[in-house]
């Protein structure tokens, strides 16, 4: 599956910096050449003063086997209410009455707008003669999907998400293009829904077929080997007025065949047992197999199920070749019959392990990268080399291994950051990645896997002096004595004490790891003096399977 990276619009992250920076021009900040005028010399006002709206409290008590709850905000879980619709009216009326009263907000906009106004690109990725990546001029609510013939040609605009509706309720979703690259199917959201309409485009003509596929979440598609179809995953169709409201059960895997109409699509697989369950799944690069994540909530732990396609999308059982759901298994590829997998089980920093399905028994499986001091994140299979990419401390560390999981180089980073990417073919030594930092803004290179050398493909130009910042990794001791890595970028000299207005963010959860990462937001808030502190909490996977778990459940508390 290949969603293609697109840089996310500015318009929530900048309204949500606002009252923080204004906050800090309040205070004072250190001169800088880039800093709007009025926010060096407008003197500060006092800040409005405000009374929050009454919320009424209801009398609903829910009774779970004798225990009960009270629960008096019910109400507002019906958001078309007449009584919803003008308590959120008189909520908003005291935000943006507030906001509005910040004499400095204005300038702090329009530096934003400023930093925000450049050239931004996702990875390229090849399928057939063509490479298909997004751009960004700028200010664009989405990102424009660009096909070309190769990296040197001048590219041609294939789909414009800006243009998908007159509102721009409509956001492009998953994007993946047919083998021969003829072919693209691209899904469409609507008003922020997790529904996906998948349609089909003729890259040659740029004009859409008339297939069309509803109905569909959580779900990428998969196209086989022949280019005449692809798989995609989907739920019932849900009662008229329930569509954003009901929860969703029994996900289904279907096979679509060009020129077919939806309702003709077979069903190919689905498990009543277990309504919960979800499916993703994958066309192996040689076309043989279909293999299948299964899911079930947020929980990393997960099956694996095949399908042999030799003899057509249609025909042969599902294998459940993982399905003890006792870790974490991310299908890598394969080579005829042994499947690659990395894995946390038996090794909470991760390792890879190859499983031949002809002698599938766990004894029979071989450890191909073993488990190292750093935290495997991502395995992709380039051009016959292993590409493992490692968190170090919460900065990623990149390594290239042979087949038989023999180390043979690691890459050689600009410096310490977030790099993210390294998908490609078995067939092509060819991939790239992105590397970006708190200073550094999203900088896309190509990287060739035989030769080990990276060559610069797209590097954003913004007005200001990353030089004139510095990124420090310091470590904290826990109530518990847990040493906590945190990151603290600023400008150079700034004071690491109280009287720098600093921004504290941490996370902790989901088992994601916050790495060093450019935000124009936080970049506007260093030049007028404060100090990013980003702090790797507990809960998250910078350091694996246990540090995950030593911030959830009995041990939120640690977060």
């Amino acid at each position: 599956m290949h969603r293609l990276s697109a840089p996310r619009s500015p318009r929530l992250l900048v309204l949500a910096a606002l009252p923080a920076l204004a906050l800090a021009c309040t205070q004072g900040g250190a001169p800088d050449q880039h800093k709007p005028a009025a926010v060096d010399k407008q003197p500060a006002k006092e800040v409005v003063r405000f009374t929050y709206p009454e919320t009424r409290q209801g009398d609903v008590v829910d009774d779970y086997h004798g225990t009960k709850v009270a629960d008096p905000y019910r109400w507002l879980e019906e958001p078309d209410s007449p009584e919803t619709r003008a308590w959120v009216d008189a909520q908003n009326k005291v935000t943006f009455g507030l906001l509005e009263s910040i004499p400095e907000r204005e300038a702090i906009r329009a530096r934003l707008t400023e930093l925000w106004n450049y050239e931004r690109y996702g990875l390229p990725h090849r399928e057939g003669d063509s490479y298909f990546f997004s751009k960004n001029d700028g200010l664009q609510d989405q990102s424009v999907i660009y096909v070309t013939p190769s990296l040197d040609a001048a590219p041609r605009v294939f789909l414009d998400p800006n243009k998908l509706s007159a509102d721009g309720t409509v956001a492009l979703g998953s994007i993946e293009a047919s083998h021969d690259g003829k072919l693209v199917a691209y899904g469409l959201q609507s008003a922020g829904s997790d529904w996906e309409e998948f349609h089909v485009r003729d890259v040659a003509t740029g004009e859409d077929l008339p297939d069309l596929i509803k109905w569909s979440k959580f779900s990428e598609v998969s196209w086989t080997a022949d280019n005449k179809g692809f798989f995609y995953a989907r739920y019932d169709a849900p009662k008229e007025g329930e569509e954003y409201a009901g929860a969703n059960y029994n996900h289904k895997i279907y096979y679509h065949r060009l020129g077919t109409d939806q309702s003709a699509d077979p069903l190919i697989y689905k498990r009543d047992d277990h309504p919960r369950w979800g499916f993703g799944s994958r066309v192996t690069e040689d076309g043989r197999y279909l293999v299948t994540k299964v899911w079930e909530g947020t929980d990393k732990k997960n099956g694996v199920f095949y399908r042999d396609l030799s003899k057509g999308p249609e025909a042969g059982a599902f294998v459940e070749l993982l399905n003890k759901f006792d870790a974490e298994y991310g299908f890598i590829g394969n080579v005829g019959s042994v499947f690659y997998f990395r894995t946390d089980l038996d090794a909470p920093r991760g390792r890879v392990i190859a499983i031949d399905t002809k002698r599938p028994d766990p004894a029979n499986w071989t450890t191909i990268i073993p488990e190292a001091p750093e935290t495997l994140r991502s395995v992709s299979d380039v051009g016959g080399k292993l590409v493992a990419a490692y968190l170090q401390d919460a900065h990623t560390l990149v390594r290239v291994h042979g087949a038989d999981g023999k180390l043979e180089r690691e890459v050689a980073l600009p410096g310490i950051g977030s790099a993210f990417g390294f998908g490609g073919k078995q067939s092509s030594p060819e991939t790239f990645y992105v590397f970006t930092g708190f200073t550094t803004p999203g900088t896309v290179y190509r990287y060739d896997v035989s030769t080990g050398e990276s060559s610069e493909f797209a590097k954003p130009t913004l007005a200001f002096n990353p030089d004139d910042y510095e990124t420090e990794q310091v470590f904290y001791n826990s109530k518990d004595g847990t040493r906590i890595p945190m990151f603290i970028t600023g400008r150079k000299g700034a004071a690491r004490d109280k009287s720098t207005p600093t921004y504290l963010y941490g996370y902790g959860g989901f088992n994601i790891a916050i790495t060093p990462s450019f935000s124009v937001a936080n970049l506007a808030w260093m030049e007028m003096g404060g100090l990013l502190a980003v702090a790797n909490l507990r809960g998250g996977g910078e350091y694996g399977r246990e540090w995950h778990d030593a911030g959830r459940k009995l041990n939120k508390q640690n977060v």
